[in-house]
């Protein structure tokens, strides 16, 4: 038996040709291989933690790579990613008997599309057993897009229905990209402040970190501190014995928590991180000190710029609508058809409250 030395570059290729991907020059582990791997990974281990998808899909990228660590935080960003994006669902968002499944756990959604209004497909969802849930004719004209996955028709081509055939839910934009109703910043605020209010007393809370509204809103993990002598009503995260803090709003006096309240909500549909990040929008706002956009003209659309994590319903509106491109000194950033950024303009500004930068 001869024993064959390959190469990194050699392994990258090949599992680029089993995770159904084309080739790349640079042998480069880019965004697109780290979603695929990780879809991979859910299709055999869900329902599973977050955790585990990122431990399975390091271990088998970690000699491939020369820093394990930046690995590691970039298979996180692609978890959360592929939540955003539809392909994993938290259990919030699924329907289960199992009393073994944790709350933290996360799950392959089934296959489905969502169609973009300029008549692009946008495809969700994972198979156990395959590392797309389209035939190979159909698998070798998906465009990447970030973490998602994009069919464009041909001509004349009306693909829902053979989608449709193949087995794919189709789900209705709005169904979708679903968001909170519309109301105002300071109802919404007082609203979560006066569940607040009805919390029971709460036990001493160690090493708890608030989100400081008083820092500056364009530098977003600048504003995260541990409080000292703070008073008031803050978007929080406090530790747990296992797994990431949770998140909630805190009541404190000099420093010290007071009462707190968990996020999710009690029979809400949206993640902690989303109903923090929202209520620190209606916050800032209430203050006269709104969350930023930039809008930069670019060369086939218009670039939205974002300093601050965007709830998961406005990053799937703007996924649908655009793509996400590479930020410049922001945090996020998307490319907005021109024809519809006036209308995304008058939503970032009427249903989260952001400010455009003048």
């Amino acid at each position: 038996m001869v024993i064959e030395k390959i190469s990194a570059e050699a392994v990258l290729q090949a599992s680029r040709e089993m995770l159904g991907l084309p080739a790349l020059r640079d042998n480069t582990i880019d965004d697109v291989m780290l979603a695929a791997s990780v879809r991979r990974a859910a299709g055999i281990f869900c329902p599973c933690s977050p955790s585990t998808l990122v431990s399975t899909v390091r271990e088998s990228l970690q000699y491939l790579t020369d820093d394990n660590e930046e690995l590691a935080r970039r298979i996180s960003e692609t978890v959360e990613g592929l939540i955003i994006g539809g392909d994993l669902l938290e259990l919030s968002q699924v329907t289960t008997d199992d009393p073994n499944v944790k709350g933290t756990w996360v799950f392959a959604a089934p296959p489905g599309f969502v169609t973009r209004p300029n008549g692009g497909i946008f495809i969700l969802g994972i198979v156990p057993d395959e590392a797309s849930p389209l035939p190979v004719s159909l698998s070798a004209r998906i465009g990447y897009e970030g973490y998602g996955r994009v069919l464009t028709p041909h001509p004349g081509e009306n693909l829902p229905p053979m989608l449709i055939e193949l087995g794919l839910l189709e789900l209705s934009e709005s169904v979708w990209i679903k968001t909170p109703k519309q109301e105002k910043a300071t109802d919404f605020r007082d609203g979560i402040f006066r569940q607040l209010t009805a919390q029971p007393p709460s036990r001493a809370i160690e090493d708890i970190s608030i989100l400081d509204p008083a820092r500056k809103v364009d530098y977003y993990l600048g504003r995260w501190t541990n409080p000292k002598k703070e008073s008031g009503n803050y978007v929080a995260r406090r530790p747990q014995a296992y797994g990431a803090p949770l998140w909630g709003v805190a009541n404190l006096t000099d420093g010290i928590v007071i009462q707190f309240l968990d996020f999710p909500l009690k029979g809400g549909r949206w993640r902690g991180c989303d109903e923090a990040w929202h209520l620190q929008m209606a916050i800032d706002h209430c203050r006269g000190t709104p969350q930023l956009y930039r809008r930069v003209a670019i060369s086939d659309a218009v670039r939205l710029d974002f300093f601050s994590p965007l709830p998961l319903w406005t990053q799937r509106r703007l996924a649908v609508l655009g793509r996400p491109v590479p930020p410049e000194k922001c945090l996020i950033s998307y490319a907005i058809p021109e024809r519809e950024v006036t209308a995304e303009e008058a939503f970032l500004q009427e249903r989260i409250w952001l400010a455009r930068i003048a």
